[in-house]
């Protein structure tokens, strides 16, 4: 038994750290409390008299909740009425819960501390399962709470009832059904406990109708029952010693750097041992913008659609220093042959991401934030004593892709707008003090490509599970944890169409988020795939938005209380932005009419080897003087003479 950390990453406008954990990190710092001691500050509250809702709400309260994104209903319905008398707690009422489930996510994702969504039962809990599967695969902090029918009432088939953590057992890190009103705080306090430390990630909270409406006592702090939780934080020092000694031996090194950097709020120590070791540093899709795109050391974004120098690099090395990535296949494309000539040293704070593709040589169990200090130390200690390795050959080589094989595209040849030109502007004038978010496809993998991004939790996107819709509302949640920020949603003209109805909620609530519908006028990258894999028939991917104008989106925007723009020429494409930037008064939509044909390159085929990666369709980087590969080919040929003699 343990009592409650102080508000474990709570919900709202940037309170201080609680003890143990680095300001919006996400990641526990220290083990948990030892019975019986308690870290909350203030006076105890012992027995006060409310009900279940009460209680619920008052926990809420407690543990630093300041914004709940939600929508009510019958079963959830008697705590909405306690809510409606808070004064620390602000409900955001949206127009969907699967808005109010990505919302939480942005928030989350944006400022790095627990995002709450709420629904009812049923359908309401349900529509929330999206989102939380989202948040599982990303890894993202977030407390869901769900009404639930009556106790008398559950495995009945009971109007409006569903097994919502039977549902969610799978994509969810805990989730637990309350049946006694007095278990309410610890619920509560047990949900933001485990959603914001070791790795973060969705938690539910299903609560009885009856539960909720019976007569209780309130405690606080509550004690949490989690004897078998207490995540390894502390990295192994003989594990940092021989990954210290194996940087040093590498010739080929690379810095693979994931999503867990980023919300371990290790920047900064990552930036150190880069810069210490030299080594070339690649951000997956969920790290962007944890080290500095402008940085020399940095190749770019490795995977599918990937710069030709970090999958090249990533492939050639002798040494893949993984930091809170997963190994994952859009990443290492066809696993056999991903980076066949490098050793690993993986450091995760999920011991059963180790080796779970890809086997470490050097298994580092621990938070990114400890395993990066306590590696600089290792590698300065280490090179003190042995001196430092050349990786000019190395520089040479991967610097030499990079130079010849730069990020671009080319325009449209019937005049059409370049939808790669329209976000790279956006970029460049809203700038990297902005926060960027995409829904799926081929507009996501641009945003990620042609924004420059310098700071972390500025790029937000659903990375594992790849959700249409996320993009509108993950603004919203954004938007709401970060005020003054610009927030810009990247969308496309499919993405739009789930979840645009949160526009509503963003008009009422004054959330003046800007949107840019980059509108090619059909299912982008599934029609990319038809054309590269289908024989170019396009089965169900045009959506009319060009033809027919179906739905227009700027009138759309203006019924939703919000300003509908539209940009169809190049020469338009800078005003307009700069325009959509100046109005702060309410949301702004910006309809981008671009080419139907553009596509998104440098790409790897899925299924296929990292090592077949195309610059353009049919075309594939030239890797001439490439000295590992032509080793790799002798390594090849000795084997095969070898089972020719064995034969």
């Amino acid at each position: 038994m343990t009592t409650v950390p102080a508000k474990p990453g709570s919900s709202g406008p940037k309170p201080g750290p609680p003890p143990g954990r680095s300001a919006a990190s996400g990641t526990s710092r220290s083990a948990a409390p030892a019975p019986g001691e308690t870290t909350v500050p203030g006076p105890r509250i012992v027995d006060e008299p409310m009900t279940g809702a009460q209680s619920l709400v008052r926990s809420l309260e407690e543990i630093g909740c300041e914004v709940v994104f939600g929508l009510p209903g019958g079963t959830i319905l008697p705590a909405y009425d306690p809510l409606l008398d808070s004064t620390k707690v602000r409900h955001i009422l949206v127009r969907h819960e699967q808005g109010a489930g990505h919302a939480a996510t942005g928030y989350a994702q944006a400022t790095g501390r627990v995002g709450v969504c709420m629904a009812t039962s049923g359908p309401g809990a349900t529509n929330l399962v999206t989102p939380i599967a989202d948040a599982h695969m990303d890894s993202v902090p977030l407390v869901a709470i769900t009404g639930q029918q009556t106790r008398p009432l559950i495995g009945t088939d009971a109007f409006q009832e569903a097994d919502i953590t039977g549902i969610t057992m799978p994509v969810t890190k805990h989730n637990m059904l309350v049946t006694d009103a007095t278990e309410i705080p610890r619920a509560i306090a047990e949900a933001f406990h485990l959603a914001s430390t070791g790795r973060p990630g969705p938690v539910l909270v299903d609560i009885p109708k009856d539960v909720l409406q019976e007569q209780t006592t309130f405690s606080w702090p509550p004690e949490l029952q989690l004897p078998g939780y207490r995540p390894t934080t502390r990295p192994h020092g003989k594990q940092i010693r021989e990954a210290a000694r194996l940087i040093r031996e590498s010739a080929k090194p690379v810095l693979y750097v994931g999503g867990g950097v980023l919300k371990a709020e290790a920047a900064e120590e990552l930036r150190e041992l880069a810069e210490l070791t030299g080594a070339p540093v690649v951000t997956t899709l969920m790290a962007r913008g944890v080290f500095p795109d402008s940085h020399p050391l940095h190749l770019g974004m490795p995977g599918m659609h990937g710069t030709v120098a970090a999958v090249a690099a990533m492939q050639r090395s002798d040494l893949l220093v993984a930091l809170g990535s997963r190994f994952d296949d859009r990443v290492t494309g066809k696993l056999e042959s991903f980076a066949p000539g490098a050793k690993i040293i993986h450091a995760d704070i999920d011991p059963a991401e180790i080796s779970k593709n890809r086997r470490a040589d050097v298994p580092i169990v621990g938070d990114c934030k400890e395993v990066l200090a306590d590696l600089v130390e290792a590698v300065r200690a280490d090179r003190a004593e042995h001196g430092e390795p050349d990786l000019s050959s190395w520089w040479k080589q991967v610097g030499g892709l990079r130079d010849r094989y730069p990020l671009g595209y080319d325009e449209p040849t019937d005049g059409a707008l370049s939808p790669q030109y329209v976000i790279e502007r956006i970029g460049a004038i809203a700038g990297p003090d902005a926060i960027y978010t995409a829904g799926v496809g081929q507009h996501q993998m641009w945003a990620a490509q042609f924004v420059k991004y310098e700071k972390p939790r500025t790029w937000l996107n659903s990375g594992g599970l790849g959700t249409m819709g996320y993009a509108v509302p993950a603004a919203m949640g954004a938007k709401v944890g970060e005020p003054d920020a610009v927030v810009w949603c990247i969308d496309g003209d499919g993405c739009f169409q789930m979840t645009n109805q949160e526009l509503a909620t963003c008009a009422i609530e004054g959330i003046p988020i800007k949107v840019a519908v980059i509108n090619n006028g059909n299912l982008g990258m599934v029609r990319q795939w038809q054309n590269l894999f289908y024989g170019e028939r396009y089965s169900n991917t045009d959506l009319n938005t060009h033809k027919l104008r179906i739905p227009d989106f700027p009138m759309l925007a203006q019924a939703m209380g919000c300003e509908g723009l539209r940009v169809e020429s190049k020469e338009d494409v800078d005003r307009v932005i700069h325009q959509a930037m100046e109005i702060n008064d309410r949301p702004v939509v910006v309809e981008f009419v671009v080419g139907a044909d553009a596509q998104v390159w440098p790409m790897v085929a899925a299924g296929t080897s990292n090592d077949e990666i195309n610059v353009r369709r049919d075309i594939r980087p030239e890797f001439e003087h490439d000295e590992l590969a032509a080793s790799v080919d002798a390594v090849a040929d000795v084997t095969e003479q070898a089972l020719e003699g064995e034969k």
